[in-house]
């Protein structure tokens, strides 16, 4: 199993300047790289101070330029809110941009707050997702494409310029329910999932639901990646600090994940949830090395093949870093062996 790094750009103090906060995002790309984590994930987010990307295409670009070869991989892009032909050409041309670095993590959205505020209806967004994908395939992959369906009508166009990656770059579906995850496995694509903060059972139905979704052998090497919190600390009052952290943002998430949402300038408004810091604990990978190393494992054993850490739910640039450098030293080098085979605990 191998580790990715997420880079969200959560923003909880508004005050803060949103220019320094993407210099630190660059800084811990660097040293993600450097220490020998496999990608770079960016997400999409609007209008909250949640994950501050409106533009996961503008930040890949912007990290490409200071890493050398580390994968960038968009989670995600949020096809529902674009007009697709538009989009098409900038993925092509970030793809130029970043060398061929870039893959497509690409999904329906999840938060109804952004629905709203973009005038599409959530109840949609399936139908509106299916439509765009098949869209933005043909657009990347062909010339002179035209597309009559319920959402686009229009006659034959190229899109200009054409990416490096042949025939495009690697497509991810971020899913979370099992039929999702195996309807996406089915059609061929490499799968994102989270659990979110639900308990490790959630990770395993995930996880159940790709590796029996997989044709024997695997023949087209698709993958499953899993975002997870995380974060090696220094001692117990930090293991409880980083806790207390993952809880407020847990907070936040919720407000716009389960709700309308309420936000003031930008600023989500926190809820309160039914999660303990002892809930949190047991769903999370927070706590010394040893504890990372033995949760961890059992994501290995139910045969995900990379978790995309984050480690950015509140905790300082400083702080950020020094967990970057004890996760290397102390948790990776666990996992470095040749992984088991694909299984399930339980």
């Amino acid at each position: 199993m191998k580790f990715g790094f997420y880079l969200p750009c959560y923003h909880p103090d508004i005050t803060f300047p949103v220019t320094q906060l993407y210099r630190d995002t660059i800084e811990e790309a660097k040293l993600a790289e450097e220490l020998g984590f496999i990608s770079l994930t960016i997400p999409e987010h609007h209008f909250i101070n949640y994950l501050v990307h409106p533009s996961p295409l503008l930040t890949a670009v912007r990290v490409a330029a200071e890493t050398k070869a580390i994968p960038l991989i968009s989670a995600v892009l949020v096809l529902p809110f674009y007009d697709i032909r538009r989009l098409a050409g900038e993925i092509a041309q970030a793809d130029c941009l970043t060398e061929g670095r870039l893959q497509l993590g690409v999904g329906r959205g999840a938060f109804r707050y952004e629905f709203d505020r973009f005038n599409v209806p959530v109840e949609e967004s399936r139908e509106r997702f299916d439509d765009a994908l098949n869209l933005l395939i043909a657009l990347l992959t062909q010339e002179e494409v035209g597309w009559k369906s319920k959402y686009y009508n229009f006659e034959p166009l190229t899109i200009t310029p054409r990416p490096v990656q042949k025939p495009y770059p690697p497509i991810w579906i971020a899913a979370l329910a099992e039929g999702a995850i195996a309807g996406s496995v089915r059609r061929g694509f490499n799968v994102m999932t989270t659990p979110l903060r639900d308990p490790f059972e959630a990770a395993t139905k995930q996880a159940r639901a790709f590796i029996e979704a997989l044709p024997p052998g695997n023949p087209k090497n698709q993958r499953h990646s899993m975002l997870r919190m995380g974060f090696v600390t220094k001692s117990e009052s930090d293991t409880r600090e980083k806790l207390q952290l993952a809880l407020e943002n847990h907070q936040r998430f919720v407000n716009v994940f389960e709700t309308p949402g309420s936000v003031k300038n930008g600023a989500i408004v926190p809820l309160e949830v039914s999660e303990t810091l002892e809930d949190i604990r047991r769903s999370l990978i927070i706590g010394s090395p040893q504890e990372c190393v033995d949760k961890l494992a059992h994501y290995q054993r139910l045969g995900i093949d990379d978790i995309q850490l984050n480690m950015n739910f509140g905790a300082s640039h400083r702080d950020v870093m020094a967990g970057l450098e004890r996760f290397a030293v102390d948790v990776m080098p666990h996992f470095r062996a040749e992984a088991a085979a694909p299984g399930l605990v339980g």
